[in-house]
């Protein structure tokens, strides 16, 4: 017996072409698990605003350095932050204002 399509055959071949999977899959899950996280969120919020050191981030924040620090590792693997050593202080910044409209387009998604 033959199987019954539900969508039309143009739909289905759009759907495949479209839905991503392999590599470009597990690169947008990974880019958009840097959002799960508060303390990234409030992170990204903040380096948004400014270059920031580990030190302000704590203290602005309100979150031990030892966190920040690990946080800012993840972030800079990601490709998310860069950092800029200005003697014995190394400034982290956003690399680009992607990740800040994504979340200015989540926060007026949310309506907050």
């Amino acid at each position: 017996m033959a199987e019954t399509m539900l969508l039309d055959r143009r739909t289905k071949e759009l759907v495949k072409e479209y839905v991503p999977d392999g590599d470009v899959l597990d690169s947008i899950v990974c880019f958009f698990s840097i959002f799960a996280d508060p303390t990234r969120v409030k992170m990204l919020s903040a380096l948004a605003i400014s270059e920031m050191c580990v030190t302000d981030l704590s203290r602005v924040l309100e979150i031990n350095q030892t966190t920040i620090s690990h946080q800012l590792r993840l972030l800079k693997n990601l490709g998310i932050v860069k950092s800029d050593r200005q003697g014995k202080i190394i400034f982290y910044s956003l690399v680009n204002d992607t990740v800040n409209d994504v979340m200015l387009k989540g926060v007026e998604f949310l309506g907050c």
